[in-house]
């Protein structure tokens, strides 16, 4: 090879070496980046935008371009975090131990909905069906991106008030906006056809599809932590010792509920606190939670890659300059106002509270809902609502990337933990099941 201007590698030998970096980037940059102010998603989407960039590479990964593909991914990345956030909590399920996550499902959501409603309707001049839809796909804290303020894996005891109230409001919101996502399908539709649309839609979209879907992930939990834990001891599966289970309970626990058309995404993190439940003190939580974690970062680092490509590849061309003020206001205004009205009375240092209310990561649940509303509904102007929500989840892998290891390792040390104790042991979901870094509590 003489002459590089005519080299021309097989793409399907860069997508090989891509992956290859991708993997080892997984087992490693976490490490890398634990006390810098530097995130993972933050190198993953300029990764993929340096790869977009190179002339060989000639394809445009535009969400627009591949609708059903990005709906699925997106789809596929959410729910397999959705199991690992609940296989993550060690708090027993109540309602006054759970008080902060009512606060911030009840209270902040729909404030952030509405609020954001508004201001595609007031600010951007969005019809108010597309303004809702935007504000049901921006309002639910990110449980994928968000990975960085939760608890850590199972039984470490990395369950302070923040990091429980952003893992199980990630857990939760993300099936409790489905109601609001299906209400601007249904009044879409409904604006077409003209048929009525306020009874079916409480019946079916919020009563039957949120109770069933409850309903749902307990009985598919229950099944899973009886085989996993309480079988006769030669069959049981936590004999196996291997954590794909978590997997395979996040796909049975999705497929079937979505088949009786509910709330998968609700179900799914159901299942995860149920099988929890099963057997709290058992060590296999620890194998399913950190397979779970280590599938759930390679398919986010994709994700973030094919985001970076999307965005040296136009996807915020369509912005206008009220559009990019509106991505500011949503980060910087509606989340941390409506987070902190939603905790007005609760027991919380106040550096808690500020801390809850400005970590309202968006993310690849915004993605996956815009996607499903635009997939299902007629809406002009898909390009710019596009823009607008990844202008917001750029914005806020970038501010919150950018802040969450300072002000994490400051909250830390307010509270009397030692940010940079035990350096040596990489952080949560790293670990592999085959690790032999000793648990902390047993």
């Amino acid at each position: 090879m003489s002459d590089l201007s005519e080299w021309s590698p097989d793409p399907y030998i860069l997508v090989l070496t891509g992956l290859g970096i991708l993997i080892a980037l997984v087992a490693w940059l976490p490490l890398a980046l634990r006390r810098l102010p530097l995130s993972l998603p933050i190198v993953c989407i300029a990764l993929g935008a340096a790869l977009f960039l190179v002339p060989q590479v000639s394809d445009q990964p535009l969400p627009m371009t591949y609708p059903e593909f990005t709906e699925r991914f997106t789809e596929f990345v959410v729910i397999i975090a959705l199991m690992g956030a609940g296989l993550k909590l060690d708090r027993v399920f109540s309602w006054r131990r759970w008080g902060v996550t009512w606060r911030l499902l009840v209270i902040t959501m729909p404030l952030s909905i509405a609020a954001i409603t508004m201001v595609g309707v007031w600010g951007l001049g969005l019809p108010w069906v597309v303004a809702l839809l935007l504000g049901a796909s921006l309002a639910p804290t990110d449980p994928v991106l968000a990975a960085d303020v939760q608890v850590g894996p199972p039984k470490t005891g990395q369950e302070d008030e923040v990091r429980f109230g952003l893992t199980s409001e990630a857990g939760l919101n993300d099936g409790l906006a489905f109601p609001f996502v299906n209400l601007a399908i249904v009044l879409g539709l409904a604006a077409v056809s003209g048929e009525p649309w306020l009874g079916k839609w409480l019946m079916h979209s919020v009563l039957w599809e949120v109770g069933a879907g409850v309903v749902g992930g307990w009985l598919i939990g229950r099944l899973f932590g009886w085989l996993t834990f309480h079988m006769p001891a030669d069959t049981k599966l936590a004999q196996t010792g291997d954590g794909l289970i978590a997997i395979a309970a996040t796909f049975v626990s999705y497929g079937l509920t979505e088949l009786i058309e509910c709330y998968g995404f609700l179900a799914v993190f159901i299942t995860a606190l149920t099988l929890r439940h099963a057997h709290r003190e058992h060590e296999f939580h620890r194998e399913m939670h950190d397979v779970t974690e280590q599938v759930e970062r390679l398919a986010m680092m994709i994700l973030l890659v094919l985001f970076g490509g999307a965005l040296v590849s136009g996807l915020l061309t369509p912005l206008r300059f009220m559009d990019i003020v509106a991505a500011i206001v949503i980060l910087l205004v509606v989340r941390p106002l409506t987070g902190f009205i939603g905790l007005l009375g609760f027991k919380a240092a106040w550096r808690e509270k500020l801390t809850l209310a400005f970590f309202g990561i968006r993310g690849v649940g915004s993605f996956y809902y815009l996607a499903y509303g635009l997939n299902h509904m007629p809406v002009e102007g898909g390009e710019r609502l596009w823009a607008i929500v990844g202008l917001v989840v750029l914005l806020s892998v970038l501010l919150h990337g950018l802040t969450v290891t300072p002000i994490m390792r400051l909250l830390d040390r307010s509270q009397g933990r030692d940010p940079d104790a035990d350096e040596a042991v990489p952080p949560p979901g790293l670990q592999g099941p085959a690790s032999s870094v000793p648990n902390s509590k047993t």
